[in-house]
């Protein structure tokens, strides 16, 4: 790699880690909301691990970022019952 691709790259990364620490963290009842599920089932699947959602520990209160909660949808949207296997 050139200096100038490292450069751009890093300015890039630089970008996303900016944007990542500037975002609205939600709290589980509006995460829950925004994913059109109850709270304690939210709850289960964090303690449990079932379905990988990210979340952030901020002292004991629970947050989840919406760029995760939309990464975790896109992941998980299938277009057939096949797909969803």
């Amino acid at each position: 790699m050139t200096k100038s691709t490292l450069e751009a790259a890093a300015t890039e990364k630089l970008k996303l880690l900016e944007a990542a620490a500037t975002e609205k963290l939600k709290p589980p009842d509006e995460a829950a909301t925004y994913l059109g599920i109850k709270e304690q089932t939210l709850a289960v699947w964090r303690s449990s691990g079932r379905y990988g959602l990210p979340f952030v520990r901020v002292g004991r209160a629970i947050r989840y970022r919406e760029s995760d909660l939309k990464s975790w949808i896109e992941q998980r949207t299938a277009t057939s019952v096949v797909a969803a296997k």
